[in-house]
């Protein structure tokens, strides 16, 4: 049970401060441009996919992986937000992408960039993915080669850091 809870703080301090307040307080003026009309539908499936991507994504680390999303290097707020799975998880969407809650955040503000058609949103979305990318590459990667070995790097090998796209009979993207 603690470890739902755990993980329901993490995910109102690091995700929804990432993908709601900042955000909301690049553009203050959102509520006032709020609107359900066609020009902004597609927002709508955008910001539900990634809410809905990030929401399996926890599932996955709080069940097969026995922790929560937190990163190694808070573990200051461990007490908080409990601690990093101590298995590694590479079932359901997993399969397909090593980090689909970073991909359901990048969604989420995306989602609402389109939404409430606001490129300060864009701005922010693109800029996030940037720290994101360093944080993966320089601090997550390394520590998840340390802490797995050869299983991580079996898995690096089947599933792509970002998305799996299908591919042609020659190799490339089809």
């Amino acid at each position: 049970m603690m470890l739902w809870v755990r993980a329901a703080i993490f995910t109102l301090l690091i995700p929804g401060v990432v993908a709601g307040l900042i955000p909301y307080l690049l553009s203050l003026s959102m509520y006032s441009q709020a609107g359900f009309g066609w020009v902004r539908f597609p927002g709508i499936p955008v910001l539900a996919g990634g809410v809905l991507l990030y929401l399996v994504s926890l599932l996955s680390f709080v069940v097969r992986g026995g922790g929560t999303p937190a990163i190694w290097f808070v573990r200051p707020f461990r007490f908080l937000i409990g601690e990093e799975p101590g298995r590694l998880v590479g079932q359901a969407v997993y399969r397909h992408t090593r980090n689909p809650m970073y991909l359901g955040v990048l969604l989420s503000v995306f989602g609402q960039g389109l939404l409430f058609d606001d490129l300060s949103y864009h701005l922010y979305g693109v800029g996030l993915l940037a720290i994101f990318h360093g944080v993966i590459v320089f601090l997550e990667e390394p520590h998840l080669k340390e802490k797995f070995g050869d299983a991580y790097l079996e898995y690096c090998k089947k599933t792509p850091r970002w998305i799996d796209l299908p591919k042609g009979q020659n190799g490339g993207v089809s």
